[in-house]
């Protein structure tokens, strides 16, 4: 499995984990650097969820707003357009991976973690993209067989999945005579899950529905062939030997006659009278088992649920501040802590070996983007391939004077 981008503390905790590379005198005015910092990047995602909020209102089923002027199809097109985009770019700030369409194909044939069948009808989607953050290898144990028989797995577990699907138009629908159910035509629909199996992707679909597995058929059926060959014994018996002996004397198969007495007649009745009712017993079973597994699904999604729709742009526009800031703070303390140039290189071996040795954690860093950050807000300095940092106290002015100069009027 490769590594992951994310860096999993918190941003408060990385600033005093960067403090600790510094001098004791160092340690207020670095927090004071990161508070600023900080500021900066804020107020930068706040244009780009404005953005996300400005291009998702047409397609947003939960709005309770409306539209000042309605928009052509074109219009809606480009919004569509604008809005994928940033979306992705918004997921990518926050170290989130796209899960593959062979990933998701694994998904669907591999056995679900919690026994429940799903199928999805793909044909009513126009896109599907899945991201997931903080991939890891889990065990656990499964009990079958009522509990007698258990069985230790280890499966590939996501801790943040984020799903992006976009319904065709409602003349597909009408086409393919099908009436949609707890979505709109042509609506786009955002949401984000937490501790997702990747074996269980498929149930994070809108539009999956429960099947019976071959075993739950199997069960079923043996138990329904078991009981009904005991009802037609004990309950239909004789009246089944008249019947054939009727039939084969019609048949010309038996010289002779049958006579059915009115016992015969009331035994043969009460007997199909068992006989539907064991047969709406089944049927009832078949459907309360199917109604047992609909709600093992609804029972696990509904705690790995965390948000929905324009919801998730704030939780993940949050998310990527905190990658941002993370990365630009710790690349900005290492520079600061070496006191001499630091090739790219250089200082991205030594961030991901800091992070392997002292807190048993193996990521991937960004770098390239840490250091354009810094670049970008002239934190830093570069001569040939290396890097040097801007002392704290120019570092802090350079930043106060961004601020107060983010408007011009």
């Amino acid at each position: 499995m490769s590594l992951e981008r994310y860096i999993p503390f918190r941003k408060s905790d990385v600033v005093s984990m960067c403090q600790t590379l510094l001098p004791t005198e160092e340690h207020a005015s670095f927090k004071e650097f990161a508070e600023l910092f900080s500021s900066i990047i804020h107020f930068e995602y706040h244009k780009r969820l404005e953005l996300l909020k400005d291009n998702y209102a047409p397609f947003d089923p939960n709005a309770d707003t409306r539209n000042l002027t309605p928009l052509s199809e074109n219009d809606k097109l480009a919004c569509q357009k604008r809005f994928a985009q940033a979306f992705s770019d918004i997921l990518n700030a926050a170290n989130f991976e796209r899960i593959t369409d062979q990933d998701l194909k694994d998904a669907l044939s591999e056995e679900s973690l919690f026994k429940v069948r799903l199928e999805v009808a793909f044909d009513d989607f126009a896109e599907v993209v899945f991201y997931r953050r903080g991939a890891s290898q889990k065990d656990e144990t499964l009990r079958t067989w009522c509990g007698l028989k258990k069985q230790a797995i280890r499966f590939t577990n996501y801790e943040r999945v984020a799903v992006f699907i976009r319904f065709k138009d409602e003349a597909y629908f009408q086409h393919a005579k099908k009436t949609p159910l707890g979505f709109e035509p042509g609506s786009t629909i955002i949401k984000l899950f937490q501790n997702v199996p990747k074996a269980d992707l498929e149930m994070l679909f809108p539009n999956s529905e429960v099947r019976m597995r071959p075993i739950d058929k199997v069960i079923i059926s043996a138990s329904a062939a078991v009981g009904g060959a005991v009802v037609l014994v004990t309950k239909l018996g004789t009246s089944i030997i008249l019947l054939v002996a009727l039939l084969s004397y019609w048949l010309g198969l038996r010289s002779e006659g049958v006579e059915f007495s009115q016992q015969h007649l009331i035994s043969l009745g009460l007997g199909l009278g068992v006989f539907g009712s064991f047969i709406f017993k089944e049927w009832t079973k078949f459907k309360n088992r199917k109604i047992k597994f609909m709600k093992a699904l609804s029972d696990n999604l509904y705690f790995k649920n965390l948000d929905n729709n324009a919801g998730v742009f704030h939780t993940l526009v949050d998310a990527a501040e905190e990658e941002d800031c993370k990365e630009a703070i710790i690349a900005y303390s290492f520079l600061l802590n070496a006191g001499k140039p630091q090739s790219a290189d250089e200082l991205d071996s030594a961030i991901e070996s800091w992070f392997e040795h002292n807190y048993q954690c193996s990521l991937d860093f960004e770098i390239s983007d840490a250091l354009a950050k810094l670049a970008r807000f002239k934190l830093v300095s570069k001569q040939n391939e290396g890097y040097t940092a801007l002392p704290l106290k120019d570092a802090k002015k350079q930043l106060d004077n961004l601020w107060d100069n983010f408007f011009q009027y």
